[in-house]
């Protein structure tokens, strides 16, 4: 489990690439203060596992599901991203539930500054935005933000400036593939929903309600 809150901007120190999957090399400095393989590091907010380390790189295994699901694929040589350890037992909660696993991508549409923010928009599907709701949260390439605006195939967030510092979001420029992972709490009361949907007064009375 992640917060969303990104704790460094590491690098891409190699890639290997398969006929589908392939092995990303990532090099950083705080993520390493106690990483130990078979950890686990949210890279632009999918969940990997480290198997090898080696300094201050790790080395992780990317599966043909991952790479259909996000934007890792894209990554090169020298492609900065957004780091995060998992979460720790006695750590502040100071973002939201992530998983670190991805429901989608969606493209940036625009970057306008208003003030000392940016807003961000971004275009996603119907599988994405049926769960995206305004002051709700999401992880856009692993970084825990506010939703302000729900459109009809968009939302938009706005970037502080310690956020804007802190990740790669800014450095995004329009048309450009970003990680989408959905609040778990809403994909959970759905599913629950789902599955008592036919209750009726017959099953309540069953039940002494």
């Amino acid at each position: 489990m992640f917060t969303g809150l990104i704790e460094e901007i590491g690098e891409i120190a190699a890639v290997k690439r398969g006929a589908r999957s392939c092995e990303l090399s990532v090099k950083g400095n705080v993520v390493f203060g106690d990483l130990k393989v078979g950890d686990s590091v949210a890279v632009n907010g999918v969940c990997l596992t480290a198997s090898v380390i080696n300094g201050n790189i790790f080395t992780a295994d990317v599966m043909a599901e991952t790479m259909r699901r996000s934007n890792l694929g894209l990554l090169q040589k020298g492609s900065k991203i957004n780091l995060e350890r998992a979460m720790s037992a006695g750590g502040r909660f100071g973002g939201h539930i992530v998983a670190g696993h991805i429901d989608g991508t969606g493209f940036v549409r625009s970057l306008k500054r208003e003030d000392n923010a940016v807003w961000v928009t971004v275009t996603a599907d119907e599988s994405i935005m049926r769960y995206i709701v305004e002051k709700g949260s999401v992880a856009i390439d692993g970084i825990s933000l506010t939703v302000a605006n729900v459109y009809k195939d968009a939302f938009s967030v706005s970037i502080i400036p310690h956020t804007a510092g802190e990740t790669t979001l800014l450095t995004r420029r329009t048309g450009d593939k970003v990680n989408l992972e959905c609040d778990i709490i809403g994909k959970y009361i759905e599913k629950f929903v789902g599955k008592t949907s036919a209750i009726t007064e017959e099953f309540l009375k069953e039940y002494d309600f």
